[in-house]
């Protein structure tokens, strides 16, 4: 079966990394991204991985050009106090990412505005819709993230869980920041965990992709247990919009923006709590959305689409760029005449989200995340916090 035509549905990282494996077997590929524009950045930190570093440097992106090195790691206690290790580490952050992808891809491939709504298809093909617009292409790809609408539309089941707590982000210009700060933070990836309580935090590229010292940025995460009852106040923004999965920066309100202070005055180690008092912070709670079938008729799904992994595992970039990739690779069999290459690639892949998910919640069980661990949210009881 051939698939010469292939319409992308997400333009985020996953939907740039379809395009690029698919256009390099021949593939004609449009990218449809529901998004107005991509001029604010919709992301923060990432920790570089091989199947990142292999797409770009295929793209002519050393990994150097892109990224910030790491010299070691550092646990930062509750007293201030430091323990050090050397763990070399290359640093990216989203939107430098995006736009080495995108600058490579041109500009009829990819299309704003886009939204998608319905597929249906035949023996022949399949039709997007895409708000009334349709597209006829031989192959979609899901690449929109964990509320798929893909996802939805072609049955496939699984209901978002709200994992019982969120992540609270920072992503600072270095040079807006304090000398200490940055002379602590410059090398390292840092971090401070008490049960229910992880904050992590290392530099990236700037926000034009320079890695150069004093024009990078300070990006950091702090994941913290909270209430489901919490969620809903957590999710609604200065304006009274109640967003989903992301809460942008300058958003918060001012009950969650001094509550965190508070938190951060009361639970974190002295530097850590200078550097979210100097922060605009952005947030994100964390969902679970299982895995299940990434191949239908003439539609496949790849990334969070076909399922997340919880940030610890540092991989949920890399399992997109990753799905991409081997459906490039199954695609060349079937045309070939492999006629079992889709299901291998389904059957490979599905077992590698399985993996990084188990593995994903034993890390957060180790540091108390979600569910079983003490709660901090405003609505919440006051818990102790130890060193």
């Amino acid at each position: 079966m051939a698939f010469d035509s292939i319409t992308v549905v997400g333009g985020s990282l996953g939907g740039l990394a379809a395009a690029h494996e698919l256009r390099a077997i021949g593939a004609d590929v449009t990218v449809h991204e529901r998004s107005k524009d991509r001029t604010q950045p919709r992301g923060a930190g990432i920790v570089m991985q091989p199947e990142v570093a292999d797409l770009l440097e295929r793209l002519g992106h050393a990994v150097s050009s892109v990224s910030v090195l790491l010299q070691e790691r550092q646990q930062l206690h509750r007293d201030g106090s430091l323990t050090r290790y050397r763990a070399p580490q290359w640093m990216t952050s989203w939107d430098t990412l995006f736009d080495a992808l995108r600058r490579a891809l041109p500009d009829g491939a990819y299309l704003l505005d886009s939204t998608f709504t319905s597929e249906q298809a035949d023996g022949e093909g399949v039709t997007a819709d895409f708000g009334g617009h349709r597209v006829r292409s031989s192959l979609i790809v899901g690449a929109d993230g964990v509320g798929s609408t893909v996802r939805t539309s072609t049955g496939v089941p699984g209901v978002l869980r709200f994992s019982g707590y969120v992540a609270f982000r920072g992503l600072e210009p270095e040079a807006d920041l304090p000398r200490n700060l940055i002379d602590l933070l410059a090398d390292s990836f840092t971090l401070f965990g008490v049960p229910g309580l992880q904050l992590l935090c290392y530099l990236v590229p700037g926000a034009d992709g320079d890695t150069t010292p004093g024009n990078r940025r300070v990006n950091w995460v702090w994941y913290v247990n909270v209430g489901e009852p919490d969620l809903a106040g957590l999710l609604t923004g200065r304006t009274g919009r109640r967003y989903d999965y992301f809460v942008p920066a300058g958003e918060l309100t001012e009950e969650t923006t001094a509550w965190l202070g508070a938190l951060a005055g009361t639970a974190l180690p002295p530097q850590f709590a200078e550097l979210v008092g100097h922060s605009t912070v952005f947030m994100q709670p964390v969902y679970d959305m299982p895995g299940g079938p990434m191949l239908g008729n003439r539609v496949v799904l790849i990334g969070d689409a076909a399922g997340t992994v919880r940030p610890h595992t540092a991989s949920g970039t890399s399992k997109a760029f990753g799905d991409a990739a081997a459906l490039a690779d199954a695609l060349g069999s079937a045309r070939s005449g492999r006629a079992d290459a889709l299901g291998r690639w389904q059957s490979r892949r599905r077992a590698h989200q399985v993996a990084l998910a188990e593995h994903g919640l034993m890390l957060a069980r180790q540091s108390h995340l979600g569910d079983t661990g003490p709660r901090f949210g405003p609505l919440s009881s006051r818990v102790s916090i130890h060193s």
